[in-house]
C-alpha cells in the first residue's frame, strides 16, 4: 500500500489525511505539540457542516519520529515554517518519493525542488475552508475539499501520479492531475490572496464580503488585478475567475476567516509576505499598475 505522509496536520493537511485514512489509505500524520498529543489520545475529529467523523485510532507522530521511507509527502506547512520542515523531509524521502507541497504561497514547489535532487516535487494547491477548532479537532467552514497538482515539465510525469489522483477521488476529494499546474495554482493564488487581504483590510469575515458593499467591490477589485497580473506573466485564465472566485466565497460559512487573517490578528508569523506583498513586487517586475493591492500593501505595513 501506497505510504502517505502530512506534513502539518492542520486545516489543510489534517483534513486530506483524514479523509485518505477514512477510505483505508496508509496515512501518517506529522505533528506536534497539543493538537499532536489529543491525536494520539483520542484520534483526528473532522467536523463537517452536516456531519462528522473520527480517525481512531491515528497514526500521528512527530518529523523526527517518523523512520520509514514514504512513497508521497503533502507538505502542508505555513510558508514560514517550510525552512523547519525541510530536513526532516530529506530524512523520510528518497529517488522515488512524490513530493506535492499544497501551500498558500505561488510557486513552492519550483523553490523546493533543488533541495530535493533525487525526488519529484511538484508543485499543487487545495480548496477547502478548515481550520483547527482545538487540539485533535477541525472544522471545516464549507463542502468545497478540491486538490491540484502537476508537474512544472511534462518530462517529470510519472505515472503515480495519476494513482494518486485516484487515490485522492477514491477518498472523497475532488483530485486533480494538471497539465497547467502554472496556471491552476496561480488560479487559486487569486482566491486566497484576495480573500485574505480583503479580510485584513476590513477586519472581517466571509460573511461581510458576500454581501453587497464596497467590501464585496474590493474583493472583486483584488480578484480582477490578479487577472492583470497572470496576463502579464504570460499566464491566461480560460474563465472569468472575477464571477469565478465570488461564488467560491459564496459558499463559505459567514464566519470564515482565511489563516492570514487570524495569524495576523493574533500577533503571529504569518503568510502576508508571499500572500499580499509579494504581488505589489511582482506588479513591478512585470510592469503592472495593480493599485488596490499597492493601498492595501501599503496600510497593513503602516499598521
Amino acid at each position: 500500500m501506497r505510504k502517505y505522509v502530512i506534513v502539518g496536520s492542520g486545516g489543510t493537511g489534517g483534513t486530506i489525511g483524514a479523509y485518505l485514512a477514512r477510505a483505508g489509505k496508509d496515512v501518517t500524520f506529522i505533528a506536534r505539540g497539543e493538537h499532536l498529543k489529543a491525536m494520539k489520545d483520542k484520534g483526528l475529529r473532522i467536523i463537517r457542516p452536516k456531519d462528522e467523523f473520527i480517525i481512531n485510532p491515528c497514526k500521528a507522530m512527530t518529523l523526527e519520529e517518523y523512520s520509514d521511507k514514504a512513497d508521497v509527502i503533502f507538505v502542508c506547512v505555513k510558508g514560514y515554517s517550510l525552512d523547519d520542515v525541510i530536513p526532516g523531509i530529506k530524512k523520510i524521502a528518497d529517488k522515488d518519493t512524490i513530493i506535492i507541497p499544497i501551500l498558500n504561497i505561488y510557486g513552492t514547489g519550483g523553490v523546493m525542488q533543488p533541495l530535493f535532487p533525487d525526488s519529484l516535487v511538484t508543485d499543487g494547491c487545495i480548496y477547502v475552508a478548515a481550520q483547527i477548532q482545538e487540539p485533535g479537532c477541525i472544522r471545516m467552514n464549507g463542502d468545497i475539499l478540491r486538490v491540484i497538482f502537476g508537474v512544472r515539465k511534462k518530462e517529470d510525469y510519472r505515472a503515480e501520479l495519476s494513482e494518486i489522483g485516484k487515490d485522492l477521488l477514491d477518498s472523497g476529494i475532488e483530485g486533480k492531475l494538471t497539465d497547467n499546474i502554472a496556471r491552476d495554482a496561480l488560479l487559486k493564488f487569486s482566491y486566497v490572496s484576495p480573500q485574505g487581504a480583503c479580510g485584513l483590510y476590513y477586519s472581517v469575515p466571509a460573511g461581510d464580503i458576500q454581501k453587497n458593499s464596497e467590501i464585496r467591490d474590493c474583493f472583486a477589485g483584488l480578484v480582477h488585478e490578479i487577472d492583470i497580473l497572470a496576463r502579464a506573466m504570460g499566464i491566461v485564465f480560460e474563465e472569468d475567475i472575477v464571477k469565478r472566485n465570488l461564488g467560491i466565497l459564496d459558499t463559505l460559512s459567514e464566519s470564515a476567516t482565511t489563516s492570514l487573517q487570524r495569524d495576523v490578528m493574533a500577533g503571529r508569523a504569518s503568510e502576508i509576505d508571499g500572500l499580499i506583498y509579494e504581488v505589489v513586487r511582482l506588479s513591478d517586475k512585470y510592469g503592472v499598475d495593480l493599485p488596490i493591492y499597492r493601498k492595501i500593501a501599503e496600510f497593513l505595513r503602516n499598521k
